[in-house]
């Protein structure tokens, strides 16, 4: 059985798409053979993130770096995240000469420029020293795909996600609220633009599922809304499928699994045209894209149910976790530090 490394910050009990991509991969990987093992925040010491207490990063050290790594001897190595522990285990594969892959889940510079006076192109040019040694950096659509590579990124390469349908299916669920029920599911923070949702002037019912730093506030603002917390599992499926509308307000998002859960329970999505939802809906009649969010929840709601659920089954985790696999297990020629040096000397946190 091959094994594969898989080194990422954020991990069990956060709840969001990189740990559940993460999750279902592994999972589905057994089936061909291929075990996927995590270093986690769990086998270091935590410290709350700045302005999101309830995010918690790893204190993570060279020394037990390398021993988790030299104990688990994988054959591949994959990095998922940017934080201390994609840092420490790219730090020790650089130094060792050991090939390692990476992948970009997360748009950092909108998410830091939104929290900060930081400016965006910093913080690209930071991501882009971190990815620049890897073989691979897998990126879950085509159009964020490009994207990385116009702004300088080496060897990307497309790893899409995928549904669990066996949980996220239509069924007959009633949760007594005014119809027409619009859904948001996500982390409730400031760079998922819930309030383009809440602001809305929609009849029925507003109904926000998950947690995060701007809940309470949001919850102030916005007493009409309808606010469950996180929710998981068959909850979380049977809130899906008692709903009518999926809206998916965030223009910061690189993929967004959340709307293929909507689909596969049958929601027409209502979103922007942004990377993301663009990318995963396209032209198909499952959705309404708009940069009037309002008449995209209006008109979704003629969308056929049946054509939603449709169009997930052709996303399964069996065929994103093959994809992964064959980009871990490939080793590709990297290009040498010197041909990218249009963007300036590595930053010396990255070098080998």
């Amino acid at each position: 059985m091959m094994h594969i490394l898989v080194a990422t910050d954020a991990w069990h009990p956060q709840v969001n798409g990189v740990v559940r991509t993460l999750t279902m991969m592994a999972e589905a990987a057994k089936g061909f053979g291929v075990e996927v093992s995590f270093l986690t925040p769990q086998s270091f010491r935590t410290f709350a993130m700045p302005s999101y207490p309830d995010l918690r990063l790893a204190l993570p050290y060279p020394a037990k770096i390398a021993k988790l790594i030299e104990a688990a001897k994988p054959d591949s190595i994959h990095i998922a995240t940017e934080g201390p522990i994609g840092l420490l285990v790219r730090r020790y594969c650089r130094k060792r000469g050991v090939p390692f892959t990476t992948s970009f889940h997360t748009r950092f510079p909108e998410y830091v420029s939104a929290r900060s006076p930081i400016p965006e192109a910093w913080v690209w040019r930071v991501l882009r020293a971190f990815h620049r040694p890897s073989q691979a950096v897998m990126a879950a659509t085509p159009a964020l795909a490009a994207e990385l590579r116009m702004r300088g990124f080496r060897n990307v390469v497309l790893w899409s996600r995928g549904v669990d349908t066996s949980l996220f299916h239509p069924r007959s669920v009633d949760l007594c609220l005014p119809m027409p029920v619009y859904l948001s599911v996500g982390r409730l923070a400031v760079e998922k633009n819930l309030e383009a949702f809440l602001d809305l002037d929609l009849p029925g019912t507003k109904l926000v599922v998950g947690d995060g730093p701007a809940r309470a506030a949001l919850e102030r603002k916005y007493p009409d809304a309808v606010f469950l917390g996180a929710r998981h599992g068959e909850e979380l499926a049977e809130i899906y499928a008692a709903s009518d509308i999926f809206v998916f307000p965030s223009k910061t998002d690189t993929f967004g699994l959340v709307l293929l859960e909507a689909l596969a329970s049958g929601l027409p999505v209502a979103a922007f045209p942004v990377t993301g939802p663009r990318d995963v809906i396209g032209s198909a009649p499952v959705g309404v894209l708009d940069d009037d969010l309002r008449a995209a929840c209006l008109e979704a709601l003629q969308v056929s149910r049946q054509d939603c659920v449709e169009f997930a089954t052709g996303y399964s985790w069996q065929a994103s976790a093959r994809v992964f696999v064959e980009h871990a297990l490939t080793t590709r020629p990297v290009l040498p530090e010197g041909e990218v040096a249009e963007f300036g000397t590595e930053d010396p946190h990255f070098a080998a």
